[in-house]
């Protein structure tokens, strides 16, 4: 190779090398993501020039504050908050729409910090996507109360758009300052073997020998967006003697790969100890968790397996032993995670126990398994948000996000909820909102409510018809009294051979009721049809005219014109039938053209030699001659 090509070659490797980590960066392939500055009218951005937009578009109810010391805080992000007065309901939600189905890192910050005055801060629950997820409790601790926290997790969404929603106690508005949303690599986490029905919840995501850094808090870039908070917290004191930091400036190779891209300074820093390493975490009772280690050798004087050796113990279990060198070599990442089942303490010990050498770890991930609570029934979810425009329920009843889950919460005001048959989800039995001030109509989704068993909208200001789609096979009792319903009762209304009571007095509907729903009585129901003028044809009702109801014609009327019509139309295949045998039976009369010319010629040259003998008799007659017989024998 010629010296030329040789620098070229260099140079060329050069480049690249400096290009690499740029193209590592630029070749995450998730764009969908989100920053919402809740509270916010306008969108801001924070000092690492990452933008967050205003709110007005996601929320579902709520009131706008700031903190009460907004210098006590960095960002703007940090310092608006949105909060939930009872007014807004006891459930109100964020809901981000046109989200590609897949997994999603969001991260909230919640903050109180008195911003109300009142000096209490409040009780609620946070679910996703039905799930619930946490749980603040008044009092919070001081420091948590003013300086607020940041919480996150993984979870998938499937329909497209994700649910953040919020749940209050007795009057306690619930808060909240900003929401990040990123959409991550589906098979981060071990989703595969671990499955796509958990929603994993940060207990602790913990760097070794570095302070916090990430997205918020450093300019050090992690592509899913996560922080990472020094350990040293979590760690247990009685180790802290012999412990020390190590750092180093070399490229670990295996960074920022998929699924999890995990950044390279979590692998440029570690701890090192030649006795045992104990992080005490505190966790919640009866759940599994998700952990997950992180190491590098990034001690050059390592250079063979065999040199660092050290076992994991995870509550006293020595769960595994690990040789970095053995498995990755030096200066390149190591990751290996374990599932510890059904805790029954609060805190989570594990335990880095020296065979060979020291032990050294890069960081350590802890996440909740939280199982995916049921749902509601996707098409029931579709017929109850219709339902909520249509019929213009208020703020005040806190129809948002899921109307039935999470399952240890009430379900939307007035709704009724039960599991299907294989409790695989959660469908609608019973809607009951008399009396609510309604003013709208029934969507004709409630047809897809298909285990609604109990509809009570009496007693508001209802209009419109009733939709055709309103007599589901199970439908038991029906009260739409006192409203201003128009139009005819559907004959779809009798489907359900299960109905018992039937209640649609006093409204302005008309027309002739179907035999089968005052026959509803027959069968030891009830039904009650008064108050409406335009009914007919059941029991205590006038009768139907013969051929007109509704402003229109009557069933009978339209088959009395079909017969009408039939009649006419066989009368007039009649007269042409007759017309065609007369004219059959006179075929002699016609012939061609030429043929009709011979004949009536004949006939007039008989007609006149017939003339000239006439006439010449006359004349000899007239002259006394004897008359010769015409016919001589």
């Amino acid at each position: 190779m010629s010296l030329l090509s040789l620098s070229s070659f260099f140079f060329l490797s050069l480049l690249l090398l400096l290009l690499l980590p740029l193209s590592l960066a630029s070749s995450y392939p998730y764009k969908a993501s989100y920053r919402i500055d809740c509270g916010s009218a306008t969108s801001t951005t924070d000092p690492f020039n990452t933008t967050w937009q205003a709110d007005d578009r996601y929320y579902t109810s709520g009131a706008t504050s700031i903190v009460s010391e907004p210098l006590h805080f960095r960002f703007p992000h940090e310092k608006t908050l949105r909060y939930f007065p009872p007014s807004s309901g006891k459930k109100n939600c964020y809901i981000i729409p046109n989200l590609p189905p897949g997994r999603y890192y969001i991260r909230t910050f919640t903050v109180y910090d008195n911003y109300d005055g009142k000096s209490h801060s409040p009780s609620f629950d946070v679910s996703v996507e039905g799930t619930l997820v946490f749980s603040w409790r008044s009092p919070w601790p001081e420091g948590l109360a003013r300086d607020g926290a940041y919480s996150d997790l993984f979870a998938f969404v499937k329909d497209g758009e994700l649910d953040l929603c919020f749940y209050s106690f007795a009057t306690d508005p619930p808060v909240i300052a900003s929401l990040e949303v990123q959409q991550i690599d589906p098979l981060s986490y071990d989703a595969a073997t671990i499955g796509n029905n958990h929603i994993l919840v940060n207990y602790g995501r913990l760097t070794s020998g570095s302070n916090q850094w990430g997205p918020g808090f450093s300019k050090d870039a992690d592509d899913f967006g996560r922080s990472w908070q020094s350990e040293a917290a979590s760690r247990s004191p009685n180790a802290k003697s012999s412990i020390k930091s190590v750092t180093t400036r070399e490229r670990i190779t295996n960074t920022n790969q998929p699924p999890n891209y995990y950044p390279m300074k979590l692998y440029q820093t570690a701890i090192v100890s030649s006795g045992a390493i104990q992080y005490n975490l505190a966790v919640d009772a009866k759940l599994d968790y998700l952990i997950w280690f992180h190491f590098a050798e990034i001690d050059s004087s390592v250079t063979k397996a065999g040199q660092r050796v050290f076992d994991i113990l995870v509550n006293d279990k020595n769960v595994t032993r690990v040789d970095i060198f053995h498995s990755v070599g030096s200066f390149a990442a190591y990751s290996w995670h374990y599932v510890a089942k059904n805790l029954s303490s609060t805190e989570l010990t594990v335990k880095l126990v020296p065979v060979v050498g020291a032990a050294l770890i890069s960081g350590l991930e802890n996440y909740a398994l939280v199982p995916n609570d049921l749902s509601t029934v996707p098409e029931q979810v579709i017929a109850m948000r219709a339902l909520k425009e249509s019929l213009r329920v208020p703020d005040r009843m806190g129809w948002n996000g899921d109307p039935c889950a999470p399952t240890n919460w009430d379900a939307w005001e007035g709704i009724t909820c039960h599991p299907n048959k294989d409790e695989t989800a959660l469908v609608i039995s019973q809607i009951d909102l008399g009396s609510q001030g309604l003013k709208g109509y029934i969507s004709d989704k409630i047809s897809l409510l298909s285990n609604l068993v109990n509809l009570n909208l009496s007693t508001n200001s209802l209009g419109g018809t009733l939709p055709s789609g309103l007599g589901q096979q199970s439908l038991v009792r029906l009260d739409l009294s006192d409203n201003q319903f128009t139009g005819s009762i559907p004959d779809s209304l009798t489907s359900s051979s299960k109905l018992q009571l039937v209640l649609l007095n006093n409204n302005l509907l008309e027309g002739r009721v179907p035999e089968e729903l005052y026959s509803i009585g027959v069968h030891g129901g009830a039904f009650d049809l008064s108050g409406n003028k335009g009914l007919c044809g059941a029991p205590s009702l006038p009768s139907c005219p013969l051929f007109w109801e509704n402003g229109g014609l009557s069933k009978g009327g339209k088959i009395a014109i079909v017969i009408s019509s039939l009649v006419l139309f066989s009368g007039v295949l009649l007269v042409v039938y007759i017309c065609c045998i007369r004219r059959g039976r006179n075929d002699y009369d016609f012939g061609l053209p030429q043929d009709l010319m011979s004949l009536s010629a004949k006939r007039n040259r008989y007609q006149r030699q017939k003339s000239l003998m006439l006439l010449e008799m006359e004349s000899q007659h007239a002259k006394g001659l004897p008359t010769l017989p015409l016919n001589p024998r």
